[in-house]
């Protein structure tokens, strides 16, 4: 039996959990579904570009991340992916078609200097995870002072995404670039931005300064 929006849409539906739902909603995901079951639905589908527009079509959350599952990056065009990311609210769909799409989208690049300045913070969230990237993987070309100048004084007072995506980019410089370390440092330590994070035992601290210095010492072997 071939799968269509309305079996698929039944089958999340029977996977929904209330409890589930009770924890992901406290983090702003209003579904309730298993993300192990999901990718066990999505396995059993495979890629089906016409069954991923619907189920996004439909803005159910759950619906949504099956959708990101069931999506190649080069099947979408720039534009497309720019009206998803506008489309999306929910932090795990932002995250999946950020981390799982866009980043593998030959449009990366070009989507990454539109978001980079757009109004949207959560769209501009996106535009400085992009830059992480290639703060770690592809830094030649940026301006990573520039960038620092950039972070210093918007990163403290800016919205939640936002700000966790700038001190995401402030960790990695620090981290990969040791000629802007001390700086990263500095401006970690002065703006304190997640120093009080609760972090679990074995877990390493988001505050900029402790997760540089924790990456550091391990890449070093110290």
């Amino acid at each position: 039996m071939s799968d269509d929006v309305a079996s698929v849409m039944a089958e999340l539906a029977a996977l929904e959990d209330p409890r589930m739902r009770a924890v992901n909603e406290r983090h702003g995901d209003d579904h309730g579904v298993n993300l192990t079951k999901l990718r066990g639905v999505a396995k059993r589908i495979g890629a089906q570009q016409p069954l991923a527009d619907d189920l996004w079509a439909t803005g159910d959350t759950a619906a949504r991340l099956l959708a990101l599952l069931l999506t190649k990056p080069k099947d979408h065009t720039a534009d497309e992916l720019d009206t998803m990311l506008r489309q999306a609210r929910a932090p795990k769909v932002l995250d999946w078609l950020v981390n799982y799409i866009v980043k593998k989208s030959p449009h990366a690049e070009v989507l990454r200097e539109r978001w980079f300045v757009d109004p949207d913070p959560l769209v501009q969230a996106a535009g400085w995870a992009l830059t992480s990237e290639r703060i770690v993987k592809k830094p030649a070309g940026l301006d990573l002072s520039q960038l620092l100048d950039l972070i210093d004084p918007a990163m403290r007072d800016a919205p939640d995404r936002l700000q966790w995506a700038m001190n995401d980019a402030l960790a990695q410089i620090g981290i990969h670039h040791p000629e802007y370390r001390s700086r990263a440092l500095e401006i970690g330590e002065r703006l304190e931005v997640l120093k009080d994070y609760p972090t679990p035992p074995n877990c390493t601290s988001p505050f900029a300064p402790l997760w540089i210095a924790e990456i550091v010492r391990r890449r070093e072997g110290a």
